[in-house]
């Protein structure tokens, strides 16, 4: 529990900063002030109400962010821009996710970002992978550990953990130096975490606990980490379907009440759901054998 603990403190000596990026100018029009139309090339670009094109029709996409910003692909590459068409990041990112309608998770492989709607910096360039987690948080992944931060961008926990999940909304399991501990907020059925989280076992609030897993000799799994690895396996669901839905019906570049009704996202959804579940579940570092895999290695040695 000592280097549990030890290891939170590291969070005070992270300071927060500033990132460069893209210059923005700012816009008096909002995603409501505007429509989505096409070329006769398929190409999307933005008309404010009185039909006027405010943005030439040069992307393969456009998918809106909040009220204020779009996602934008020209060829295979992303970025973001406002509805007057300014660039708040130009398109030189392979890979990009809208999360919750409000945040845009961006980058190429190693160097993944969370901005907001307006474009401000919440997670820097640097991490492998983002996701969500409950309580308004991201689960952050780089150089093969886990961490956590909130969503103005606060480091909770630096990312000095071998495997972070949370089980139920409440409560929520880290796996340090190969040994697991719990951190359960017990008067909430949310769990949030608070800023000085190194000294969360003198808030009463909150419950921490050393879980002692054994498999046992001859025992594939224990009841414990059995339940633990389906629970992983199928909260990956969730993710997978905002990331389909995203990439079939609200990355098309129209209105989509209309993309819904038409029904032509609907034979691909399978194939893409699969692909999409596959992805979150893959990494072999915190995988729902993991742990089986570490545990056999001990008994072998």
């Amino acid at each position: 529990m000592k280097k549990f603990l030890i290891a939170m403190v590291l969070l005070c000596c992270i300071q927060g900063g500033s990132f460069a990026q893209d210059a923005t100018v700012p816009s008096s029009l909002k995603v409501s002030d505007v429509t989505v139309f096409s070329n006769e090339d398929n190409l999307f670009g933005l008309k404010d109400k009185a039909g006027n094109i405010v943005v030439e029709p040069e992307y393969l996409k456009l998918i809106r962010v909040g009220n204020s910003s779009w996602i934008v692909q020209k060829k295979n590459k992303f970025g973001i821009i406002d509805s007057s068409g300014n660039y708040i990041l130009k398109p030189k990112y392979r890979h990009v996710d809208r999360v919750l309608g409000q945040f845009v998770k961006i980058g190429n492989y190693n160097d993944y970002a969370i901005y907001d709607e307006f474009g401000k910096v919440i997670l820097p360039p640097e991490y492998s992978s983002i996701d969500l987690l409950f309580g308004g948080m991201f689960l952050t992944y780089k150089d093969y550990k886990y961490g956590v931060a909130d969503f103005n961008g606060n480091i909770l926990i630096p990312n000095v953990c071998d495997d972070i999940y949370m089980p139920k909304p409440n409560i929520m399991r880290v796996k340090y130096n190969g040994d697991w501990y719990e951190i359960e907020q017990v008067n909430a059925e949310t769990l949030t975490l608070p800023a000085d989280v190194a000294h969360i076992r003198e808030n009463e609030d909150f419950k921490v606990t050393n879980l002692i897993v054994n498999t046992g000799v001859g025992a594939g799994y224990s009841v414990l980490t059995f339940s633990d690895y389906l629970i992983k396996i199928f909260s990956s669901i969730s993710p997978a379907h905002e990331a389909t839905i995203d990439d079939l019906m609200l990355s098309r570049g129209a209105d989509t009440v209309s993309i819904f009704i038409k029904f032509g996202w609907l034979p691909m959804y399978p194939i893409v759901f699969a692909k999409k579940y596959y992805e979150n579940i893959r990494n072999p570092l915190n995988g729902p054998l993991s742990d089986v895999r570490e545990d056999l290695k001990k008994q072998i040695k």
